[in-house]
């Protein structure tokens, strides 16, 4: 795997600047007080205003991913650009992190520090073979495969009396040494030997140790972790909170490395066993079972770490294997149906001592390889039915599994805005795995056999939604309806959304039987965790009246229980749902910080919508909230106030409107992040929140203020003119200005000083741009090194220091 290539982070948490338009002004002589202002506000702003040359901090990982509730424990965060990081903050309430220290990207040992480091392992070696019974210390002794902790290396000089003390570097590795066991010894000597040959990932070379304390009463579930620097925060990463026992895995655990160590003591189940998957490892735990258990063995790995940027198929593939007492393969797992992270579901026939094998399908292995491996008869669902209900109406669906004690389980259905929810399972013990389903305000029926063909379909009136399941195996079902020509009518198939594993196939057949339209895959870019879209979707006008039919079936011939769905057969709903990236910003105060909104639009929906900040923190705007009428993307700016300081990051919550049928539609703005997969697909992952940390500054700054209440009009071929006001007083400094990700044909043509501003002239390509574009334009500041550049030259983004964002600059194309 390649070490040093794209990740997850984005190239920059803002709008990139790879097509960016240049423009610079020289220095005057004279005094300019606008120019002064706009500087003097800029070049007071403390560097996290912004430096293209910086990259933000990034977390690439957790180990390990999650703790027990009531317990306090250290987790290595491993990513890039750490070294300043000096808080991390935890989502939800009831777990609380502190930074202990960072690691920098470590460094090979000097001769000397190599010689401390040999001496002081065999010194810790010779401890620990001295613990051991003697004929287990014999037995260690003599074999072959032992190399002691030098490893067969070359042993260097020793550094001449009088010089200065030897020390070592400090590194994760090094931590604790003395408090390490035979097999943890054995473990470091590995790391280190393998170190200058491994492959390095610049990613995730940095480290941070923070001590998490998770209170005995804080909720199970997923949390999510960002850390901070004085004027940055990083993206968040996952964290599980749990109920059961957990251990971190004793390294090395693959019994076929080291037979003379002796073997490690059985687990008892219930248990989280925390670990990662280095290059070649294969991790083995070895756990008690009896006669009569139901245990279900689930990994979290792909959960905790969803996409891979640098690796195919761009994430952790784990797969599991149990061995029974006497060493035969007797399960096997390498996915949960289509979920990456495999579950294996196990009745044990015999009491013993049983292990669980844990590896990359094709034996990869990263530091970031993180994983929970959990060992329990926890309760696991397997198939839920129905997928959902009516809002407003009582909805018990039937369940199958594992572990269950219960057929049945309540479905909140709540009036309100129809969606997707989730619920569990939770006796007494130990709650179950979640399950998703669909809340929607149409009328729904279920399915009613013989509905086989078009001539025995299920006949329904529309607007309908209707609960079924594809089985036997080759199954189809068919519905009929009234259909009149020029009537547009949708189908749309929830299933994989709702972690069914039936693969949708639907067709459309006319009143003479003839399939006039038919769908496999619709991709909805809603779901970001899904690389298969298997949800079936039909759009169709009718060409003529009669009766029409949607069949329904599994594209591959599958069938079963567990193979539900919901099929919504209706008019077209307008509709939308949004999305916003990062879910981490930083914003200077007094200045503004962009953000990226994906307008995802439903059935045919076009028109505009306008993004409000909801319940505003003190000292924040919102500017350029609005998503123009058929577009699909839009980026808006969060202004802090001057002065505008926070002990923390603060929570923002962004919500969409539009009208729709002469009524205004409300949905929220989900935050998330923008990921990408095995060097080329992308995919907005939702995160629990949008956080913003206001960077302060040592002195108040200048006020900037974009002077215009409506969308400036371009004409193609044309100009227009931008007035930006600023006031204070200082010196002038040479300050150049860029147009971050312009669309195509707008360009920053012209920039003139006033009394009390700058003027910005902005032209539109009368070839590039389309009449009818429009959006927000986003303007950086900026300075080079020594202000070498020659006026309207570009220059490489990595070369300029961004001092500061303007707030968004509506913007239209119009014809003449």
């Amino acid at each position: 795997m390649p070490g040093d290539q794209s990740t997850n982070k984005p190239e920059s948490r803002t709008p990139t600047a790879r097509h960016a338009r240049f423009l610079r002004i020289p220095a005057c002589r004279r005094t300019l007080r606008w120019f002064a202002a706009i500087t003097v506000a800029l070049l007071l702003v403390s560097p996290a205003a912004g430096q293209a040359n910086r990259r933000e901090p990034y977390i690439g990982y957790l180990y390990p991913a999650g703790g027990q509730q009531g317990t306090t424990f250290q987790v290595l965060v491993g990513g890039q650009n750490l070294q300043r990081v000096s808080d991390a903050y935890v989502s939800g309430s009831g777990v609380h992190a502190t930074v202990v220290r960072t690691y920098r990207p470590p460094a090979n040992l000097e001769p000397e520090q190599r010689e401390l480091l040999q001496q002081r392992m065999r010194e810790l070696f010779a401890a620990r073979l001295s613990e051991l019974p003697p004929e287990v210390r014999q037995r260690v002794e003599r074999a072959r495969a032992f190399a002691g902790p030098d490893r067969g290396a070359r042993r260097p000089q020793t550094k001449p009396a009088g010089t200065d003390e030897v020390t070592l570097r400090e590194h994760p590795l090094l931590a604790d040494l003395e408090s390490l066991t035979l097999r943890g010894l054995i473990h470091t000597r590995d790391e280190l030997a393998r170190y200058r040959t491994r492959q390095r990932s610049a990613q995730i070379e940095e480290s941070v140790l923070i001590t998490i304390t998770i209170d005995a009463k804080a909720a199970a579930g997923d949390r999510e972790i960002r850390l901070g620097t004085p004027q940055n925060l990083t993206n968040p990463m996952r964290f599980q909170v749990g109920s059961l026992r957990e251990i971190r895995e004793d390294e090395p655990n693959d019994p076929g490395l080291y037979p003379f160590l002796p073997p490690e003591t059985p687990l008892e189940s219930p248990i989280v066993i925390n670990g990662r998957i280095k290059p070649g490892d294969v991790d083995h735990h070895r756990f008690h079972a009896r006669q009569g258990q139901s245990l279900v063995i689930e990994a979290r790995a792909r959960h905790l770490v969803p996409y891979v940027a640098d690796a195919v198929p761009g994430w952790f593939q784990a797969t599991l294997t149990l061995y029974d007492p006497q060493g035969r393969q007797v399960a096997f797992a390498d996915d949960y149906r289509f979920d990456p992270d495999p579950v294996l579901c196990y009745e044990i026939p015999e009491d013993g001592v049983y292990q669980v094998e844990i590896r990359d399908a094709i034996y990869r292995g990263r530091e970031d390889f993180v994983y929970r491996l959990t060992i329990s008869e926890q309760p696991f669902i397997t198939q839920l039915f129905p997928l959902g209900g009516r809002a407003g109406t009582r909805t018990v669906a039937e369940i199958g599994g594992w572990n269950l004690g219960s057929g049945q389980l309540p479905l909140l259905t709540p009036t309100g805005i129809p969606g997707l929810r989730q619920a569990a399972l939770k006796p007494p013990s130990q709650a179950s795995n979640q399950v998703i389903y669909a809340v929607d305000m149409l009328p729904e029926s279920d399915e009613a056999e013989p509905n086989d063909t078009y001539e025995t379909a299920q006949p329904i009136d529309l607007p309908r939604i209707i609960n079924g399941r594809i089985r036997p195996a080759g199954d189809a079902d068919v519905f009929s309806f009234k259909g009149t020509a020029g009537q547009t009518v949708v189908a749309e198939v929830h299933a994989r959304r709702l972690h069914s594993p039936l693969d949708a196939l639907a067709q459309l057949i006319d009143p003479s039987g003839r399939v006039v339209a038919w769908n496999d895959d619709h991709e909805d870019l809603a779901s970001g965790l899904l690389t298969h879209h298997a949800d079936s979707y039909l759009r169709v006008r009718l060409a003529e009246s009669g009766t029409y039919a949607v069949r329904l079936a599994d594209a591959t011939q599958q069938g079963g229980d567990d193979l539900a769905y919901r099929l919504r057969i209706s008019a077209p709903r307008a509709d939308f749902a949004l999305r916003v990236t990062p879910s981490s910003i930083a914003i200077p105060a007094g200045w503004s910080a962009p953000l990226c909104v994906y307008a995802l639009r439903k059935d045919g929906f076009d028109g505009a919508i306008d993004i409000v900040l909801k319940d505003a923190p003190r000292g924040l705007t919102l500017g350029g909230g609005r998503v123009p009428r058929g577009q699909d993307k839009v980026y808006l700016t969060i202004s802090a106030a001057q002065g505008r300081r926070a002990d923390g990051p603060v929570a923002l919550q962004l919500e969409g409107q539009a009208r729709v049928g002469g009524n205004i539609m409300r949905r929220p703005v989900v935050p998330a992040e923008d990921m990408m997969q095995a060097f080329a697909y992308r995919h907005l992952v939702p995160s629990q929140e949008l956080l913003a940390l206001i960077v302060g500054n040592r002195r108040p700054v200048a006020e900037i203020v974009v002077d215009t209440d409506r969308p400036v009009r371009l004409v193609p071929g044309g100009t227009a003119e931008v007035r930006v006001k600023a006031s204070s007083r200082s010196r002038p400094r040479e300050v150049q200005f860029a147009l971050r990700d312009p669309p195509a044909g707008v360009a920053l043509k012209a920039v003139h000083e006033g009394s009390d501003g700058v003027t910005l002239t902005l032209t539109a390509n009368s070839q590039a741009a389309d009449a009818g574009a429009g959006g927000n334009l986003i303007v950086e500041a900026y300075t080079l090194p020594g202000g070498a550049q020659a006026a309207g030259q570009p220059v490489d983004p990595k070369q300029r220091t961004v001092l500061g964002i303007l707030p968004a600059i509506p913007f239209e194309v119009v014809r003449r």
